[in-house]
């Protein structure tokens, strides 16, 4: 029986359509699109003189040390990529205060090397690793951070939850793996977002005005007081072009008052009694009804911020209980008018602390 013209062209559809899906399998572009796409802990191994590498907390320069990042195919197969690993940061960096500094992970051979095009990690050129300071458990609280701020704005840095594990010969036990975070590096969230990275020092009100009030709004809900824009202290700046307004990105939670971290201590001059005390960081506005469409927003998404915590299956019970009760402290202020109100407007204050500038938990 001679066939339609509509079946011909379907036939020839789904051909095309299977040797596409053929030439992505044989790629291996059928694994997770991004790295960031997916909520579930990606399992990744640093094999080498892991033990050099996080020993090497005091020179001004960290060294670069030549390691291999290990993960598994779905067939359980490993792949080895090549990459390069240095510390990072400042506070967590320092041994006395983290049992583990912070690491950035750059990619080695990203044009040539046929691996490193077949993994999750082909978009990625550099990575920030997050790594357990003083228990893991805070780690995944910082992590949700994360999360947390990308329901407010695609303005934000996007975090996959990693479960590491360090392999090196020398070590005279094997390190249980644990939690940390990769973070998306700054070009690219930049990027993504269509706007490049500005290096310049401006006054917060020099910033796009909403999304800053939503940034220090958002800062207020986790207690976190240790940041600033005129340092760049754990903030950043984009812009359409470097003549912009830019807008404020904040980055590094881990001493917040959600997250609780036992290293966490607000600064001695803005005379807080803890991190779980929340303090609004903004500047001084006299009409507050800018604030409207902020609480809004926050209001719209509190069911999906509650859930961040309620449905999580890293978390223990503990964890759980103290973000919602410290959720439900930040939703009853800012449904009571007087209480957000008195609040937000203690930059106002002359006699406060509201207008202390953040420097690296130092103020000026």
């Amino acid at each position: 029986m001679k066939q339609s013209s509509g079946f011909r062209h379907f036939s020839v559809v789904s051909s095309f359509v299977w040797w596409f899906v053929f030439l992505l399998v044989q790629t291996g572009f059928t694994q997770t699109n991004n790295l960031f796409d997916s909520d579930e802990p990606l399992s990744i191994t640093l094999k080498g003189n892991v033990r050099d590498l996080l020993n090497d907390r005091t020179n001004a320069v960290p060294k670069n040390f030549p390691l291999e990042l290990l993960i598994r195919n779905a067939d359980s197969s490993v792949l080895s990529i090549p990459v390069q690993v240095k510390t990072r940061g400042h506070f967590r960096r320092m041994k006395e205060n983290c049992n583990y500094p912070p690491l950035l992970i750059q990619f080695e051979d990203i044009n040539n090397n046929g691996i490193y095009k077949k993994t999750i990690f082909r978009n990625q050129r550099k990575l920030k690793l997050v790594m357990p300071c003083k228990g893991m458990e805070y780690t995944v609280k910082e992590w949700l951070v994360y999360k947390m701020y990308n329901l407010v704005t695609p303005l934000s840095f996007k975090a996959r939850l990693v479960q590491v594990t360090l392999e090196d010969a020398k070590a005279k036990k094997p390190v249980e793996p644990f939690y940390g975070i990769l973070l998306e590096e700054e070009e690219q969230m930049a990027k993504r977002n269509q706007l490049v990275l500005v290096e310049k020092k401006i006054q917060p009100q020099q910033a796009q005005v909403k999304p800053f009030l939503t940034m220090a709004v958002f800062e207020y809900m986790i207690g976190n007081t240790d940041w600033s824009v005129q340092y760049l202290q754990n903030t950043k700046l984009v812009a359409k072009d470097s003549l912009a307004r830019p807008t404020v990105i904040p980055y590094d939670f881990d001493h917040s008052g959600i997250v609780n971290a036992p290293y966490a201590l607000p600064a001695p001059e803005l005379q807080m009694s803890s991190v779980r005390e929340r303090r609004y960081r903004g500047y001084c506005l006299q009409g507050l009804n800018q604030f409207d469409e902020i609480l809004a927003l926050f209001n719209q998404l509190k069911d999906k911020m509650y859930a961040l915590y309620t449905t999580s299956t890293v978390l223990d019970a503990r964890s759980i209980k103290s973000g919602v009760q410290f959720l439900d402290e930040f939703y009853a202020t800012i449904n009571n008018p007087k209480a957000w109100q008195k609040d937000f407007s203690y930059p106002c204050d002359k006699n406060g602390t509201g207008n202390v500038v953040i420097k690296g938990l130092r103020t000026d």
